[in-house]
């Protein structure tokens, strides 16, 4: 394929990924924004295919062929709430494939010499680099969201040293890694960085609590951009680049939001140990839980005229979205007024909560962010919360000795009455107790959240209209 052909689908495609990303940015254009993103990766796909030499083609195609019946299968095998599991093992492919690429360039022959082969080797120690740390990263990132290993953060002694210390270690051995007068004498502190990096990436996602893993999904996603980008430096792909750079951007960008909203400071949540202690002070306000049955819950919907549902992570794992659709449904056709809470953080992934509601058809429009809702609450007659725990903590405000003191959170306690979707009284991913299920205003709604709101769902149909 002529270069000037080349440039102009690179180009094509670079444009189709930023309109993806646009698109993304709300969920009433999310669906248009992925076709685009589609439609770039697959111009980019063949353009480099094309544009690449002949040779070994056919391995190429066969290694598409097979990558791509393997991710369709993943893809219709994976449920929307292991989306943040299925997340961070493609960021780890991303990380690995730096790492591997890294490698293969660097043992590649060139004819490169002075200060392009410095940068070149720059260039190659520093995708190497990233792609380690994200690699482990995002396993262990994987392995939290899967259940496998604890939400509570690893935290070892002198751990910031550790991490310093391995940095300043890194630092020397690239010095040492430029200074070799040969790729076999450089092969020795590339393997040690790659295993410090490792260790790392390892360390620092083990390091940070559960509460702060939807912020950990989106830092990773910037770091594989990054691994991407240098990927694109050291083969000399101006699209990859381009690439790279915007997922490495809009993911940091992605992560100072979430830390924001959850009145965080971005050093703190990267170097963690956000939930490492059980609050004292919120064990201190336990009294009597008041329970409530379905057939209670739908007499308090019935006579309500303004209802809040907050979703949770729980709903997602039930698959309950889509019966609470139609129990939203159904009250607003009786003239209630039906309206979601999203937290930016409510489920493991960034905008996860938006995206189950979109999937069971609730309207957008009554679909609100925090900040858009927390001041309506004190007005509503009933807020229903489905599986959250986190994210409606009282402690957050009240308790300042709470690990997550001063995280922002959706202020359900001030309705008229609380009723609360859970299973038990189990501390929610940030191992925290949580004060609202002892408040006077609250009822406890215990079971597994899809079969208590299909016994709602059934109780409200069988009312009169």
């Amino acid at each position: 394929m002529p270069s000037g052909i080349s440039n102009i689908a690179y180009l094509a495609a670079s444009a189709l990924f930023i309109l993806s990303l646009s698109g993304l940015s709300h969920p009433a254009t999310a669906r248009r924004g992925n076709m685009l993103g589609i439609a770039g990766m697959v111009i980019a796909v063949l353009t480099t295919v094309l544009a690449g030499s002949p040779d070994g083609i056919a391995i190429i195609i066969v290694a598409m062929v097979v990558g791509g019946i393997a991710g369709a299968m993943l893809a219709k095998r994976v449920e929307m709430t292991q989306m943040p599991q299925l997340v961070a093992v493609l960021h780890s492919f991303v990380g690995l494939a730096a790492v591997l690429v890294g490698y293969a360039n660097y043992l590649e022959p060139t004819t490169l010499g002075g200060v392009e082969k410095a940068i070149h080797e720059v260039e190659t120690y520093l995708g190497i680099l990233i792609g380690a740390v994200t690699f482990t990263g995002s396993i262990i990132a994987f392995l939290k969201l899967q259940g496998t290993m604890g939400g509570k953060p690893m935290l070892l002694p002198g751990r910031h040293v550790l991490n310093a210390g391995a940095l300043l270690v890194c630092v020397w051995l690239g010095y040492a890694f430029l200074s070799a007068p040969d790729p076999q004498q450089g092969l020795v502190p590339l393997a040690a960085m790659t295993v410090i990096a490792l260790l790392v990436g390892a360390h620092l996602v083990l390091a940070i609590g559960g509460a702060d893993m939807p912020v950990v999904v989106s830092m990773l996603n910037s770091y594989s951009g990054w691994a991407a980008a240098a990927t694109g430096f050291m083969l000399g792909n101006d699209l990859l680049i381009i690439t790279g750079a915007l997922v490495g951007s809009s993911g940091a960008i992605l992560s100072y939001i979430m830390c924001k909203a959850m009145n965080r400071k971005f050093l703190s949540v990267i170097l963690g140990g956000f939930g490492a202690v059980q609050a004292q002070g919120a064990a201190a306000e336990q009294g009597e839980v008041l329970p409530v049955s379905s057939e209670e819950v739908s007499s308090l919907l019935k006579d309500a005229n303004e209802v809040i549902i907050v979703p949770g992570y729980g709903m997602a794992v039930a698959q309950a979205q889509g019966t609470i659709s139609e129990i939203a449904r159904r009250l607003r056709a009786q003239g209630v007024n039906v309206r979601f809470g999203i937290h930016p953080v409510a489920g493991r992934l960034p905008g996860h909560m938006n995206v189950l509601l979109a999937e069971a058809r609730v309207p957008y429009d009554i679909v609100l962010e925090m900040e858009e809702i927390n001041d309506d609450f004190e007005k509503a007659d009933v807020v229903l919360v489905v599986g959250a725990n986190d994210i409606v903590n009282p402690g957050a405000l009240e308790d300042p000795a709470s690990p997550i003191a001063g995280m922002p959170v959706l202020e359900v306690w001030k309705a008229k009455t609380v009723v609360v979707s859970k299973r038990s009284m189990a501390a929610g991913y940030a191992g925290v107790d949580n004060p609202l299920f002892y408040k006077d205003n609250t009822r406890m709604w215990f079971g597994d959240a899809k079969g208590s709101v299909d016994a709602l769902l059934r109780q409200l149909e069988e009312a009169p209209a």
